[in-house]
């Protein structure tokens, strides 16, 4: 039986960074890296092959949507009966996803339609194809985000899709309990990826006061092993999700509207 590890975005940010952490672990004989930016894929294969034992196999894919789900099916189907063997998932890290600056009305509608696809539909079918392929000694991890804790203007569909992602998991780690696999939720704040840069479509091409996506990274996956169903790693990240619990979310969605505005280039 083979044992791999799944990354979705992986081309670039947390999702290297996982493939790169994941690898020092030495947990799974592969780990496939899925995102559709080709070249990137290549470039951290090579890197990451020439500093671990462990085998990497890009697969350059859009997972978004139903038909996304379809190919990554059809991906674990046809390399099952390629290998001759069943394949064991050892690790599945859902990162695939994106967000975007400003308010519902002002942002393309298209694009926020795009965003729930991708954060919450892919990342559920996902969920469904993999875990018939794990067992007690699987991990899942969902990168949901600290924006899942409450409403927030000027983010209101990406947050409503990280509410989406934490609840689910959370639920999905209470039905999988059973079964003995290791489900958790990735609720980071900022953090130093190109997130911003495509968030705003260009306009801010740095996440403001963002954390290392190595250590973001390393917490996670030191919590996911110790049965942890969520990881939030800074101490400002875990009071503002303790104050979310005692603040209306009407009033927390108002004052970030009024007050944390982000800056976006206008989207056709």
């Amino acid at each position: 039986m083979s044992s791999i590890s799944i990354v979705t975005g992986a081309s670039a940010g947390m999702g290297a960074e996982f493939v790169r952490q994941i690898a020092q672990l030495g947990i799974s004989d592969e780990i496939w890296i899925i995102a559709r930016r080709t070249e990137r894929l290549k470039a951290l294969t090579a890197e990451v092959m020439a500093q671990s034992r462990c085998i990497v196999r890009p697969f350059s894919m859009d997972i978004t949507g139903t038909e996304g789900i379809d190919r990554f099916s059809k991906l674990l189907k046809s390399q099952e009966e390629e290998a001759g063997t069943p394949l064991h998932i050892r690790m599945l890290v859902n990162n695939a996803g994106f967000g975007t600056y400003g308010t519902f009305l002002q942002t393309n509608l298209h694009r926020q339609l795009e965003m729930i696809e991708l954060n919450c539909v892919s990342l559920t079918g996902i969920c469904g194809i993999a875990i018939p392929y794990m067992d007690r000694t699987s991990i899942l991890i969902n990168v949901a985000s600290l924006a899942a804790v409450m409403p927030l203007g000027n983010f209101a569909v990406y947050a409503a899709t990280k509410a989406y992602v934490r609840s689910f998991t959370l639920a999905l780690a209470a039905e999988t309990a059973d079964m003995g696999i290791k489900v958790c939720a990735l609720c980071p704040g900022s953090v130093s990826t190109e997130f911003a840069d495509i968030a705003s479509n260009g306009a801010r091409k740095t996440v403001l006061h963002g954390k290392s996506p190595e250590k973001v990274v390393a917490h996670c996956l030191r919590k996911a092993l110790a049965g942890k169903h969520i990881a939030i790693m800074a101490p400002k990240w875990k009071f503002n999700a303790l104050i979310s619990r005692f603040v209306s979310h009407y009033f927390g969605a108002r004052m970030t509207y009024k007050y944390a505005k982000r800056p976006s280039n206008p989207t056709t």
